[in-house]
């Protein structure tokens, strides 16, 4: 059942990936005149039992669908496909010179050459396009959250504020906020914001924080202190003789009811507690304890002008959980603790807080933390942990530094909306610039594993692409488009790289004898393809390994031995 279950998800998307590919070579063969002898998905036989095959033959090509779908490959008249014995079988008796593929001038050659890959560009933007028609959900450009003390802070912006502009630029969505900021530090950003019926310029100073990159390389980039998720309405008390601390609040409270109105976020109780004004007291219902052992209490707390008066700042990073032998326990953290500061910066969020950890490179972290009304300093240095890869697939776990520590309660998601385009003079020029994104983002990985920074433990071969199909398909629809066309990008971006036998390698040739006006010999053809044919089993036996090696622990854990 199992197997079916990945070959439903994973025999689809490569077959649609090999025939888009091998459609371009075929399509444009055919319309400079080479006579294609053979389009096959797959390799190997046709599928079937004797007579009953899928196979067939319209125009002297034979369409095949054969048993091994781990590619598949057109052949043209006068051309061999190795392992295949193309060139051992006899050629159609009403062949015409001009229908060899050696007779076409070389810039046609490159023409067939290069429309596989071409095609495998062109998919992700017809997907693209499909997938804005449906309509994509996206995080909308409305604030969620305000870190603490953070340039954003400090010139007033608000949760709720939903920023239109960015210097001048239209914005509507978080990603594009967020890059925005990433990308530029040390200068003013100009924001225009709406606030209510209101528009607001409002000029925020840009600092810099550490992150790792989408390789989980550390790097510096731009940063004001604002969030799209939602923060729920944890409270922290860092005092036990503020006025809320002296009211029975604690630290990991969680208000869900302020004068008996519901409160979803920080943003609810703040505006509650805010429209108490001018009443001696406010009524509070909270709640504490883990999930299955919540215990919720009224708390009595007096109205001042506002919450940080009061005491009360927002738990962004309230420890839940330590996890025993890791740095944070052997500090001396507990669940609870509410750390106000890492490196003497207010600990603004805890993704904030999660990425100067994981780019500390090992250094330690002077921490500040509240526990019970005290304050306490303390040193951690992070260490590397193993852990799980995109969907959770054995075999691509990552190492990253970590010190131990899990958050009290997550953030709530953004304000969500629908990106949809269905004018396709405005979606096709969109559909392109997101696949030249990806595609830009993957020659950046490709240039990090040929200079060594990426290892080659990261190459994965069919094994892998079919366990992250069949993960994909359960995340959702667009999970699974999404990752049909990384690989398809993957796929053109591979087959163009100058190895023999791929369609770079054939490109690399044709360029070759156009330079020098005449056919390579066939001995020297002959040994650049074994070179390429030898190149290309050690790089799939390479991916081969990498896909087996994260299988091999549970297979001997089935045959009962143990490593």
């Amino acid at each position: 059942m199992v197997f079916f279950d990945y070959a439903f998800a994973a025999i689809p998307m490569l077959g649609i990936l090999v025939f888009v590919h091998e459609f371009g070579h075929f399509i444009v063969a055919k319309l400079c005149g080479v006579r294609v002898l053979r389009f096959s998905l797959g390799f190997g036989s046709p599928i079937g039992f004797g007579n009953h095959r899928l196979r067939w033959e319209r125009g002297g090509t034979e369409y095949v669908v054969a048993w091994v779908p781990l590619g598949g490959f057109v052949r043209m008249l006068g051309q061999s496909i190795p392992g295949e014995g193309g060139g051992e079988d006899p050629e159609p008796v009403d062949v015409r010179p001009d229908e060899y593929l050696e007779s076409k001038p070389v810039w046609q050659k490159i023409a067939i050459t290069v429309a596989g890959p071409l095609m495998n560009l062109v998919l992700p933007v017809l997907i693209f396009m499909v997938m804005l028609w449906v309509g994509i959900p996206k995080v909308t450009s409305v604030v969620g959250m305000v870190e603490r003390e953070s340039p954003a802070a400090e010139v007033g912006l608000r949760p709720g504020d939903e920023i239109v502009a960015i210097d001048g630029e239209p914005v509507r969505w978080w990603s594009e906020v967020d890059r925005q900021i990433r990308e530029h530090q040390g200068e003013e950003v100009e924001l225009t914001v709406l606030r209510g019926d209101e528009s607001l310029e409002i000029e925020v100073p840009r600092g810099a924080r550490s992150a790792l990159d989408e390789f989980g390389d550390a790097e510096s980039i731009g940063w004001v202190g604002l969030g799209s998720q939602r923060l729920p309405a944890l409270v922290g008390i860092p005092q036990a003789d503020s006025l809320a601390g002296q009211s029975g609040l604690r630290s990991g409270d969680r208000v869900i009811e302020v004068q008996g109105e519901s409160v979803e976020d920080w943003e609810d109780f703040l505006s509650a507690y805010e429209g108490s004004q001018g009443q001696t007291y406010v009524d509070l219902t909270v709640e504490s304890g883990k999930e299955d052992e919540l215990e919720q209490r009224s708390v009595r707390v007096p109205v001042v002008e506002a919450l940080d008066q009061l005491g009360v700042i927002s738990a962004t990073v309230l420890v839940g959980e330590v996890v025993a032998g890791m740095p944070a326990e052997a500090a001396g953290l507990a669940p609870g603790d509410l750390i106000l500061e890492v490196n003497g910066r207010s600990a603004g969020s805890f993704r904030n807080f999660a990425d100067t950890v994981r780019s500390s490179g090992g250094r330690s972290l002077e921490i500040v933390y509240a526990r019970e009304g005290e304050v306490i300093r303390t040193s951690i240095a992070p260490v590397v942990r193993e852990v799980a890869g995109p969907f959770e697939i054995d075999g691509m776990e990552s190492e990253i530094y970590q010190v131990g520590i899990a958050h009290a309660m997550a953030t709530l998601p953004g304000h969500l909306g629908v990106d949809r385009e269905r004018n396709p003079l405005v979606a096709l020029p969109r559909a392109i610039a997101m696949t030249a994104d990806n595609v830009g983002l993957l020659l950046q990985g490709l240039g990090k594993l040929v200079t060594g920074q990426v290892g080659t433990d990261q190459l994965r071969g069919p094994i892998t692409i079919v366990q992250i199909a069949r993960k994909s398909l359960d995340i959702g629809w667009q999970a699974y488009l999404g990752m049909m066309i990384f690989i398809s990008i993957n796929l053109a971006i591979v087959n163009l790289l100058p190895i023999p036998i791929l369609d770079g390698g054939q490109l690399m040739i044709y360029v070759i004898e156009g330079i020098k006006r005449s056919p390579l010999s066939l001995r020297t053809r002959e040994w650049v393809y074994q070179f390429g044919f030898i190149l290309i089993v050690m790089m799939m036996g390479l991916a081969f390994w990498n896909d087996l090696s994260g299988q091999w622990a549970k297979f001997v854990t089935w045959l009962g031995l143990e490593l």
